[in-house]
């Protein structure tokens, strides 16, 4: 089953509908590809949740550290200009709230899933890989003259089989 139409419909839908709801902003359709890659270079700010079931994989949301504080002070009404434990929280909480919003449309075709607690990285020049991905659906939305990425790799669980004990 390719789900790589769903999870796209899904992350635009989800994404529009946090931040109208949680920072009373408009997102456009966002650009979107599929996306092979091993390794990503990164300035700014990463925020990865796992998913989990008989379908598993990795949701991310990635944007500079200037954005990150920009969505923080939207969601808060707060006035922060660097990275901080309040900017890194409300980045994860908005991580929760999109790829959350994804795992329960996509339920109805793959079963149940869990969903992980945000694991949230900053800095500059830093290389982030998740295990076991091989393909992303990547949806790219412009806000406020730069970029926010949303993205989510999911594949069903190969079941390993074991032989009988010698």
């Amino acid at each position: 089953m390719n789900l790589q139409p769903q999870i796209l419909d899904s992350i635009r839908r989800s994404a529009a509908d946090v931040f109208a709801t949680m920072l009373g902003v408009e997102l456009g359709a966002g650009e979107a590809s599929i996306e092979r890659s091993a390794f990503e270079a990164n300035d700014g700010v990463v925020s990865f949740v796992g998913v989990a079931g008989a379908w598993a994989g990795t949701g991310a949301v990635v944007c500079s550290s200037d954005l990150a504080c920009r969505v923080c002070n939207q969601m808060l009404a707060t006035d922060n200009s660097e990275i901080n434990d309040e900017v890194l929280d409300a980045f994860a909480e908005l991580t929760n709230m999109i790829i959350g919003c994804v795992k329960t449309d996509l339920e109805g075709q793959v079963g149940p899933l869990g969903l992980g607690i945000p694991t949230v990285a900053f800095g500059t020049n830093f290389w982030t890989k998740s295990v076991g991905t091989t393909e992303w659906v990547v949806v790219r939305f412009p806000w406020e003259g730069e970029i926010l990425l949303v993205k989510m790799s999911l594949a069903p669980i190969k079941k390993h089989v074991y032989g009988p004990h010698l």
